[in-house]
C-alpha cells in the first residue's frame, strides 16, 4: 500500500479532467481536483506519493473502506456470471440484496424498491407516499440534505436548494431540534424535544392535515452537521404522523449500514417508519444503489395498483452483488460492532479533549462514525468560524493544515466532521486524530 510516485500520469490525468470533466456543485473554474492514483482500505493517495487518511469515507460511504477484497471480487464473479438485466425479472443478486436489507430494516420494511442513488430514492419515496395519502404536501427539514434531483433539492434544507427552488414542489419546511443553536430558545434537551414537537405539530395544523402527505427526516442530518436528535422527538414524530394519517419516511441513506454503530440509526430511537431510503453504505458505494424500504401498509397500496415508477437499472446486478458482499462482510467482521466500540471509546474522548484545548471547537456530537466538530470563533457567544454559506479563509487554512498533517478532512460551512470508514482500525484513529489536533491549533489563530 506504499504510493509510488508518477507525477506525469497525475498530470495527465489532471489535464483531462480540467479540459472535459464539469463536477458538481462546483465553479468550474475555481477548482483544483486532486488527482487520485488509488486507494485501500481507509487511505487513498495522489500521483506525487501523498497519502491520506481518509476521515471523509468518500462522500461518507465507504463504509468498509476502499477496495475490500472480498467485494471487488464478488463484483468481478458477477460481471463473469451476468453483468446486467432488465428490472421486471428475478435476477438471484438481486433477490438476495433485497432479502439481506429487508433482514435489517426495522419494522415491517419488508419490500425494498432498488434505486440508483440516494436522491432518486427519496423521489420514489416521496411519490409513493403521495400515491398512498392522495395528499399533495411534504414537510421536511432546514439544515437537511436529501438529494441533488428535483423533488430531492426542493426537499433540502440547505444552501444548495436556492437555485433550484421555484417554491411549487409542494414541500413545506419547519425547524428541526438543534439545542446548540436552538431555535425555540430552549436550555435543555427535554425543552428543545417538546418545543420542536408542537412546532411541527403547529405547522401542520397551519398547512391543513388534509393535505399533508408525508414529513422526511434524515434520522440523525448528516452533511447539515450531524445533529443527533434528542430523546423522544423522533418517537413524537412518530405520534403526530399516526394522528393525522401523515407518511413518515425517515432518509438513512448517510446514517445508515453501520455509520452509526447501528445498521441503521432508526435502530437507536426504537422507532418504524413507513419509508425508508437508503444508499452509500449498503454496497459501500463500490457500484451506484439506492433504494426506499417500504412498509406493509404502503406495499399493499400499489398490491392491484401498479406502481407509476421505476428504473431502467433498478436493482443492477453488479450493484447488487456489491451489496450482498458488503453486507456479508460487515456482518462477518464486524464492521457495524466496530464502529460503534471504536466510536464510544476512542473517537468522542478524544474529540472531547480536543474541545477543552481548542478555542475554535464550540461543540462536539455524533455516535459511532457519525461525529462533528462545531468551529466558532468565541465560545461564549457561539458565533460561527464563518458566516452561514460563505467562502472564508479560515477553514481553508484548517483544510490545508489537515491536508499537509495527512488527513483528508471533510469540511462544510463551520464545521468538520470526523466520518471516517466503519470498519478503521484503532491505529489509524489516534494517527487520524493526532492530526486532526494540528489543524485545530491553525483554526485557533482565527478565534476572537
Amino acid at each position: 500500500m506504499t504510493p509510488q510516485p508518477n507525477p506525469e500520469v497525475g498530470a495527465a490525468v489532471k489535464a483531462a479532467d480540467r479540459a472535459h470533466v464539469f463536477h458538481s456543485w462546483s465553479a468550474q473554474e475555481l477548482i483544483d481536483p486532486l488527482a487520485v492514483a488509488g486507494a485501500e482500505g481507509s487511505y487513498f493517495w495522489d500521483y506525487d506519493g501523498n497519502r491520506y487518511l481518509d476521515l471523509t469515507s468518500g462522500l461518507v460511504y465507504t463504509n468498509i473502506g476502499y477496495q475490500h477484497p472480498k467485494v471487488v471480487a464478488a463484483i468481478q464473479e458477477q460481471a463473469a456470471k451476468l453483468t446486467t438485466f432488465a428490472p421486471a425479472f428475478a435476477i438471484e443478486a438481486r433477490s438476495e440484496a433485497a432479502r439481506l436489507i429487508a433482514e435489517r430494516t426495522p419494522g415491517d420494511l419488508d419490500k425494498i424498491f432498488f434505486t440508483n442513488g440516494g436522491a432518486d430514492a427519496v423521489e420514489h419515496a416521496v411519490r409513493m407516499a403521495r400515491l398512498h395519502t392522495g395528499r399533495p404536501k411534504v414537510l421536511s427539514a432546514y439544515r437537511s440534505y436529501h438529494g441533488g434531483t428535483q423533488q430531492a433539492v426542493n426537499l433540502t434544507g440547505d444552501p444548495r436548494r436556492w437555485a433550484s427552488d421555484t417554491g411549487t414542489a409542494g414541500v413545506v419546511h419547519f425547524w428541526a431540534p438543534f439545542l446548540y443553536r436552538s431555535r425555540f430558545y430552549a436550555e435543555t434537551e427535554e425543552q428543545e424535544c417538546a418545543r420542536a414537537l408542537e412546532h411541527l405539530e403547529t405547522t401542520i395544523a397551519f398547512e391543513g392535515p388534509s393535505t399533508v402527505a408525508a414529513i422526511i427526516l434524515e434520522t440523525i442530518p448528516g452533511t447539515a452537521g450531524i445533529m443527533v436528535p434528542p430523546p423522544g422527538y423522533l418517537a413524537g414524530v412518530r405520534e403526530i404522523c399516526d394522528k393525522y394519517g401523515i407518511v413518515f419516511v425517515l432518509d438513512e441513506v448517510m446514517a445508515g449500514f453501520g455509520r452509526t454503530g447501528e445498521w441503521f440509526a432508526a435502530d437507536l430511537f426504537d422507532v418504524v417508519p413507513d419509508l425508508m431510503t437508503f444508499a452509500k453504505g449498503v454496497n459501500s458505494g463500490y457500484v451506484p444503489l439506492g433504494g426506499v424500504a417500504i412498509s406493509g401498509a404502503i406495499a399493499e397500496t400499489f398490491g392491484k395498483r401498479a406502481y407509476p415508477g421505476g428504473l431502467t437499472y433498478s436493482g443492477h446486478p453488479l450493484a447488487c452483488a456489491a451489496a450482498v458482499a458488503t453486507i456479508n462482510v460487515m456482518a462477518e467482521e464486524g464492521v457495524v460492532e466496530n464502529a460503534a466500540k471504536l466510536g464510544a471509546e476512542i473517537v468522542e474522548p478524544a474529540l472531547r479533549e480536543l474541545a477543552e484545548r481548542h478555542a475554535c471547537v464550540g461543540e462536539v456530537r455524533g455516535v459511532g462514525m457519525f461525529w462533528a466538530l462545531e468551529l466558532v470563533k468565541n465560545k461564549e457567544t457561539r458565533e460561527p468560524l464563518v458566516p452561514y454559506n460563505a467562502a472564508d479563509p479560515a477553514m481553508t487554512a484548517f483544510g490545508s493544515a489537515a491536508k499537509a498533517a495527512g488527513i483528508w478532512p471533510f469540511v462544510n460551512m463551520n464545521r468538520t466532521h470526523v466520518v471516517p470508514p466503519c470498519n478503521v482500525s484503532e491505529a489509524e484513529l489516534k494517527e487520524g486524530l493526532t492530526a486532526l489536533d494540528t489543524a485545530l491549533a491553525v483554526a485557533d489563530e482565527y478565534t476572537e
